[in-house]
């Protein structure tokens, strides 16, 4: 690649590391980026790279968000856990499931999450602790750690937002403790694909890397001004990310 398409990569880096960092959906920057300026690569290859930046991004978040807010940890640790391996399951599959199947599934699926934050106002404005049940504290492990991360592996863009989401509805957090308790999933999750994306060879390290280094900077960004800013900043950010998710899915499927 030339000097400007590597500054390019570099700069829409920085700019997904602060989108993920927020709400997650970094991906929907990142992974086109990576298809566009490089062209005669494999999307497997676009895939692996784009895991590369993106773990690191999330491993920083995830740092920036422990040491301001409250990542809830009895939750996160067992659902990351869970996520590497369910990621990796996922990225296995890549190859064997058509992704034209899943985009109109996901596509409604976003779109209700819009409808949900749009229709209720106070969702993840404030903690609601009265919904932490066993239950939903059960749910709130197995949905993020095994569905979630699954469908990460295998897909993947949005996988922050569904997380942002899955805890707000599940356990009762608001925008940024949900945000900062995603980030140790989608570490998972990362860590999880890139590790089968590694062993097939897929991964551009050297672009790679720096991205990763790009995405952390951006990460940090993102933390901090989300943490400083507040769920109602989060809430605005989340529904435009699941817009631009919608648009960019439809245009895949149908345009």
């Amino acid at each position: 690649m030339h000097a400007e398409q590597i500054a390019l990569l570099l700069a829409a880096a920085v700019a997904a590391g602060w989108v993920d960092a927020v709400v997650g959906g970094g991906g929907l920057i990142q992974l086109p980026a990576l298809l566009l300026l490089n062209p005669g690569q494999p999307v497997a290859t676009a895939l692996a790279t784009n895991k590369l930046g993106s773990i690191a991004g999330t491993t920083s978040a995830a740092i920036a968000y422990a040491r301001k807010a409250k990542p809830d940890v009895r939750v996160a640790v067992p659902a990351g856990l869970l996520a590497v391996c369910c990621a990796a399951g996922g990225a296995l599959c890549a190859a064997a499931i058509s992704s034209d199947v899943l985009k109109p599934v996901i596509m409604v699926v976003l779109l209700a999450v819009a409808a949900i934050v749009v229709l209720k106002p106070d969702l993840g404005r404030l903690p609601q602790p009265v919904l932490r049940t066993r239950r939903r504290v059960a749910a709130a492990v197995l949905v993020p750690g095994v569905a979630i991360a699954f469908y990460d592996g295998l897909l993947g863009p949005g996988t922050g937002t569904f997380l942002v989401i899955a805890f707000t509805m599940l356990l009762g957090m608001d925008f940024v403790n949900a945000s900062a308790t995603s980030k140790i999933i989608n570490a998972g999750t990362n860590l999880g694909a890139l590790a089968v994306f590694a062993a097939q060879g897929h991964v551009l390290w050297a672009i790679g890397l720096a991205m990763a280094v790009c995405n952390s900077v951006g990460a940090q960004l993102g933390a901090h001004m989300a943490i400083n800013r507040g769920a109602g900043f989060v809430r605005a950010v989340l529904l435009c990310v699941v817009t631009a998710l919608v648009l960019k899915l439809g245009y895949e499927q149908f345009g």
